[in-house]
């Protein structure tokens, strides 16, 4: 049976990183999808590092789509539209590839514009257990750091750190203790994948910037670059 050709809605982060990882152990990904918002109070889009996608997409040696939105609600789904027929016409795409975990909010809006466009909509982490995808996420060898911290408990510690078992034990304690998701699902957390499986280089950052106030901080990478492994 012939492979479908998938586009991937990368935002720069772990789970449409992930699941892109796991679309192409079945499917064939064709390309990154990426919508840049104007308003970084986006409702339905990742705001922090967009600007390091075209760097992933080059360490993955996959071309990408990156269309500007509004960042307006209801207007971004016209916008997410536009960005999927244009990848539809430049690269064949047949589906679409989310990272969406349990946002009723988010898959319902992006499996509406899929069905208008005559695309398959694939969801590998939907509901997926969340302990065993972040163990996974680690020992499938992705490297990760956190880039946005949005709640107590996290301290200006947290910005930059990478996501290792370390890590990890500490999330699942704030999990318990503050009720937060563990995933950052909730808005809790934000992060920027810097190595992937299936990237050929990785991503060294050369300058950041942070600011973080009352259990709100976002680092912001000021310049990065492709390096071996």
């Amino acid at each position: 049976m012939a492979q479908l050709r998938l586009g991937v809605l990368c935002s720069g982060g772990k789970d449409s990183l992930f699941s892109c990882f796991r679309a192409m152990q079945e499917e064939e990904v064709a390309c990154l999808v990426t919508l840049v918002p104007e308003n970084p109070e986006s409702y339905l889009f990742h705001t922090p590092n967009l600007h390091l996608v075209p760097l992933q997409a080059e360490a993955a040696g996959l071309p990408l789509v990156s269309e500007i939105t509004t960042g307006i609600e209801e207007e971004e789904i016209d916008d997410l539209s536009r960005a999927l027929a244009v990848a539809a016409d430049r690269h064949g795409i047949e589906g679409v590839v989310t990272g969406a975990l349990m946002s009723v909010y988010q898959s319902t809006r992006i499996q509406r514009v899929c069905h208008d466009l005559g695309l398959w909509c694939f969801n590998p982490l939907w509901y997926r257990d969340p302990e065993r995808y972040m163990e996974q996420l680690i020992t499938s060898g992705f490297r990760v750091i956190v880039s946005g911290v949005f709640s107590a408990p996290f301290d200006a510690s947290w910005l930059g750190r990478e996501i290792d078992l370390e890590a990890l034990s500490a999330l699942k304690q704030y999990a318990r203790d503050f009720r937060i998701t563990l995933t950052g699902e909730g808005g809790e957390y934000e992060t920027l994948v810097l190595d992937a499986p299936f990237f050929q280089r990785r991503i060294a950052i050369e300058e950041s910037v942070y600011w973080y106030k009352n259990y709100r901080g976002v680092l912001e990478v000021k310049k990065a670059r492709l390096e071996e492994r």
